[in-house]
């Protein structure tokens, strides 16, 4: 991943071993909170593999969706995915809100999982329609989280979303939080809407 990120910047250019095991220790913290093992978990925006790869290696009986609509990242994840022989692991280079209307995703998925992709109005709209009712979606947050839960309240309303745990921890002395929201109610089929919508007009 260091070799790789000079090429293509997976995360931050100047990123080092230490600031990488960060990364990694941030999406373990899933531990505490859900086991992820025989159920089908997507991870929205998936970037470096942060959290998705890291809990598909964690997880080994899980089966493991990345979705990541950069090309040159989703290749990098296709080949990570390939080099470690993870065969529960699927790579789809795809919008997440094209990936909500098809039937094959949408309402299929057990746990959604969602690092540093966008904030809880819009990141609900991009993740409940592929969860099924009664599953959840786990976001990372930083100590910004209070003022984007309140700011969600139309949006969880409108996706069928309640949140049910916020976990805190420290990362590097740090406040981080994990909030777990569930699907209370079916997703309406106007959600999510076209491309770039969520992010550009947010409920």
């Amino acid at each position: 991943m260091l070799r790789e990120n000079q090429r293509i910047n997976l995360v931050s250019r100047r990123a080092g071993e230490d600031e990488l095991r960060m990364h990694v220790a941030d999406a373990l913290a899933a531990k505490d909170l859900l086991n992820l093992q025989e159920k089908e978990v997507v991870d929205v925006g998936s970037g470096a593999g942060f959290p998705g790869l890291v809990l598909a290696m964690a997880f080994p009986r899980c089966r493991m969706t990345l979705v990541e609509a950069d090309r040159k990242k989703s290749d990098f994840l296709a080949r990570m995915v390939t080099e470690l022989t993870l065969s529960h692991v699927t790579v789809v280079c795809e919008r997440v809100e094209v990936l909500g209307r098809d039937p094959s995703y949408r309402e299929r998925f057990d746990v959604a999982l969602a690092r540093a992709v966008a904030e809880l109005r819009i990141l609900v709209e991009y993740s409940l329609p592929l969860v099924k009712l009664g599953g959840c979606l786990l976001a990372w947050k930083g100590r910004n989280y209070v003022n984007e839960e309140m700011a969600a309240q139309v949006a969880l309303e409108e996706t069928g979303g309640e949140v049910e745990r916020i976990y805190g921890y420290e990362l590097a002395s740090l406040p981080r939080y994990l909030m777990l929201i569930r699907k209370v109610r079916p997703t309406p089929a106007r959600y999510p809407r076209r491309p770039g919508m969520p992010a550009k007009r947010p409920l």
